[in-house]
């Protein structure tokens, strides 16, 4: 039988450091996105600042620290594990540290090339309690960081078209169950069980679903997609620049103002105000799905102009923004930030997985 593992992400207040948002699982200050890539020397940090009291799990502090003590769903599928033989610990998590100590047990046997790399027959199963998907996200820059070699320590054994080896599949638990309606959080975008009973079958009983996996240059990963621009107070949106690439394809040269862009993984950012931006993401595909929206003045034949939305989309392995002017705000996985230089992404197809029945 499994040993499985329920992780929540707590506070700062009772440890030291922080869950991957400038020292702060909650309850702390909005800090940058700082996750190492790669097993090197030196880290590389994000340069995105999280804003309006919001840290790198996309929710306040208030409602983070809500998951610092076991919520109902966590003791509820404990209990449908234990029912079924498995061996269960819960464990909270208030930095970075104490989400490596559980992802260690992940670990295989040592490699002759000293990396630390996943164990593909592991007996431990690791379930993540999420609040949002911005910890689930937290955990998975953490597998990230844990298992990517860096270029010059790059083993044979490594797919191609990869940076790091299969992730070890993860259960995805939601605390919220109005994500899962108009909210839609990733889990229900994925389709996956809410019920902490569903969530202990699939982990006990279900295969890895693999997934794709966006890294980007600042050192972060995203698992749904982000959104850029900002809107006034009014709610209407604001014009920006940037050059969007796609592959080879040029979205905007970075002359002409933006309105939004949309950098897909799944569908949590398909559409902005009733505007389709994404037609079909699908996060297993090998592929991201990139839109940009362009106001377009249009003139009639008795002279009058009109202003057109014009969306432009394209698909490939990598994106990029290279912001024009000032800072543009940006959602990733539901956690904000500003884009102050150039931000790639690129996809690492079936990287991660989920437990799925």
């Amino acid at each position: 039988m499994y040993d499985v593992v329920l992780l929540t992400l707590g506070s700062e207040r009772d440890a030291p450091g922080g869950c991957g948002s400038g020292g702060a699982c909650c309850g702390g200050a909005a800090g940058a996105d700082t996750a190492p890539t790669s097993q090197t020397d030196t880290d590389q940090t994000d340069t995105g600042q999280a804003s309006s009291g919001r840290t790198d799990t996309g929710r306040t502090a208030a409602e983070q620290c809500a998951t610092e003590r076991p919520r109902v769903p966590v003791l509820a599928c404990a209990d449908a594990l234990n029912a079924r033989g498995a061996r269960v610990e819960t464990v909270t998590a208030r930095s970075d540290a104490e989400i490596d100590a559980v992802l260690a047990r992940l670990d295989g046997p040592a490699r002759p090339d000293g990396l630390t790399w996943p164990d593909p027959d592991s007996k431990t199963r690791l379930v993540v309690a999420t609040a949002s998907d911005g910890q689930l996200r937290a955990v998975l820059r953490r597998l990230v960081k844990r298992y990517a070699p860096a270029p010059s320590k790059r083993p044979a054994d490594l797919p191609g078209n990869r940076t790091l080896p299969d992730l070890p599949p993860v259960a995805v638990l939601p605390l919220d169950p109005a994500r899962g309606d108009a909210h839609r959080d990733l889990a229900a975008q994925l389709g996956l069980p809410r019920d902490p009973a569903a969530v202990a079958a699939a982990v006990l009983d279900g295969t890895p679903r693999r997934l794709d996996l966006l890294r980007n240059d600042g050192g972060s990963v995203t698992l749904d997609g982000a959104l850029l621009g900002a809107a006034d107070d009014a709610g209407r949106p604001l014009h920006w620049r940037a050059r969007v690439e796609v592959d080879d394809t040029i979205l905007s040269d970075g002359a002409e103002p933006l309105l939004a862009c949309a950098v897909g993984n799944a569908g949590g950012y398909a559409t902005l105000n009733d505007v389709a931006l994404l037609t079909a993401p699908d996060p297993a595909d090998g592929q991201v799905e990139v839109a940009v929206a362009v106001p377009v003045v249009v003139r009639s034949a008795w002279g009058r102009t009109r202003v057109r939305l014009e969306v432009r989309r394209a698909r490939g392995r990598a994106v990029s923004v290279l912001p024009r002017e000032g800072k543009v705000p940006y959602l990733d996985d539901g956690v904000e930030g500003e884009l102050t230089r150039k931000r790639s992404w690129w996809v690492e197809p079936g990287a991660w997985a989920v437990w799925s029945i």
